[in-house]
């Protein structure tokens, strides 16, 4: 059993990781000045290196939950991802959540449950 919470635990803070890599560099792309190039831009935006160590985190505790559960396990899970984002979105970025992007959500999560359940 608790194995069991160890792995929900990881999966819940893995795609916590993921989504928020997305929201910051979601951020890093409005702290683009227009005074430099693109490039000198990314290298000195910290958001973009915040977003990238919180993926980084993200794909390794992925790659050590692949140790030891089944890929067609691990992967369809990861879609929890797409909940944090739309919480995300909602509370940091001011987007709308309407009745078409929860029944996305729905279907995918139900979806990677039968995916997750049949492996």
């Amino acid at each position: 059993m608790v194995e069991i919470i160890k792995i929900v635990v990881l999966f819940g803070f893995m795609t916590l990781l993921g989504a928020l890599g997305g929201f910051f560099f979601k951020e890093s792309s409005k702290h683009v000045g227009k005074h430099k190039s693109l490039v000198i831009n990314l290298m000195t935006n910290v958001y973009l290196y915040i977003g990238g160590t919180l993926y980084l985190f993200s794909a390794v505790i992925n790659i050590w939950l692949l140790r030891f559960l089944d890929y067609t396990f691990v992967l369809p899970l990861t879609s929890l991802t797409y909940i944090w984002t739309l919480l995300i979105s909602y509370k940091f970025l001011n987007e709308k959540i309407g009745k078409m992007k929860i029944f996305g959500i729905v279907s995918i999560m139900f979806g990677a449950l039968l995916i997750g359940l049949s492996a």
